[in-house]
């Protein structure tokens, strides 16, 4: 299946979901919400949402460097909102916007593929780590003045064995490492040789994968560095649950910031579907965790969750598209 047709086939999934879900929530009453809103309120929801992707260009800079690959802040704020572009509009979020973002981080540094790849894969596992707090403290919080309703016990839950999965699975490869690079290597040499002749297939396959895993280990084994860019990314966390937290006061209502802390990450876990930048998904979820744990009417947390989305996604896309323009880059060919 081409790009282009799973593009196709992804967006039209999307349009079903919103399509469900505003006849469930009820569309007219979204609308009037919508109209309702507070324009200046929204302005401070870009503002924030300009912030979150602030601090993550900069977490990107500093793991740049880390690897000897110096950027302006400019640049990396550049690269990041392209990258955030490629998230948005490939399946399945950043697995799938992944290996186009490691593409232009190459192209316009240029550095070797695996320095990007290396660069955006610990930018995403770093923010899953910050995540993982984000949520366990504000739940924890949270559950200290309120009941926490079932439906987001069971929801943490969740997110905590899929992370907890995910990462013994990604332990267990990093420890033999090795081996698999070995038996992939071989595989992949074997294969191409059935097709057109090739000689050291499986030494070039080798020696990409030892840059790239020499380029994480120099990431892990730099204590400052890290602190640092954990912080970036807790405080792009903090400001995408802000910029939430504006868009529920523009539409007339107040939610707990507990709330708001532990929903934005748990409902990004629904970008991990098989939609461009999990839109549509990431949206039916956040309605499905804020309904319960607020008490607003469904019309209304769905208009303050388009409203927050409505910036975290499409400033992105708008602004990264024109970017990612200029650095030459075409998801067609990548």
């Amino acid at each position: 299946m081409d790009r282009r047709r799973a593009l196709l086939i992804s967006a039209s999934g999307t349009a079903v979901i919103f399509a469900v879900l505003l006849f469930v929530v009820g569309g007219r009453k979204v609308l009037t919400a919508l109209r309702s809103a507070d324009p200046q309120l929204v302005g401070l929801v870009v503002v924030a949402g300009a912030g979150w992707l602030s601090c993550w260009g900069l977490m990107l800079r500093s793991i740049l460097g880390t690897l000897g690959t110096p950027i302006t802040v400019l640049r990396s704020l550049q690269i990041y909102v392209a990258v955030a572009f490629a998230n948005n509009v490939t399946p399945f979020g950043q697995a799938g916007g992944e290996p186009v973002a490691a593409f232009l981080i190459s192209k316009v540094t240029d550095e070797p593929y695996e320095t990007g790849l290396a660069g955006i894969s610990a930018v995403d596992v770093l923010n899953v780590v910050s995540s993982v707090t984000l949520i366990l403290v504000s739940v924890s919080y949270y559950a200290t003045t309120t009941t926490v309703a079932e439906a987001v016990e069971d929801a943490v839950l969740s997110a905590i064995g899929i992370i907890v999965g995910v990462g013994i699975v990604l332990g267990v490869g990093w420890r033999y490492r090795w081996s698999l690079v070995s038996a992939a290597s071989r595989v992949a040499a074997f294969t191409a040789s059935r097709l057109v002749p090739s000689s050291g297939l499986d030494l070039q396959i080798q020696d990409r994968a030892a840059r790239f895993f020499n380029h994480v280990e120099t990431i892990a084994t730099s204590p400052s560095r890290l602190a640092l860019v954990l912080g970036l990314s807790l405080a792009g966390w903090v400001l995408q649950g802000v910029a939430l937290f504006i868009a529920f006061q523009a539409v007339g209502q107040t939610v707990p910031v507990a709330v708001v802390l532990f929903a934005v990450p748990l409902g990004n876990l629904a970008g991990a579907a098989p939609l461009p930048g999990g839109l549509g998904g990431i949206e039916a979820a956040f309605v499905a965790i804020l309904v319960p744990t607020t008490g607003i009417p469904a019309a209304t947390v769905t208009a303050a969750v388009l409203i927050h989305r409505g910036v975290v996604y499409w400033l992105p896309v708008l602004v990264g598209g024109t970017v990612a323009a200029r650095f030459g880059m075409s998801l067609g060919r990548t």
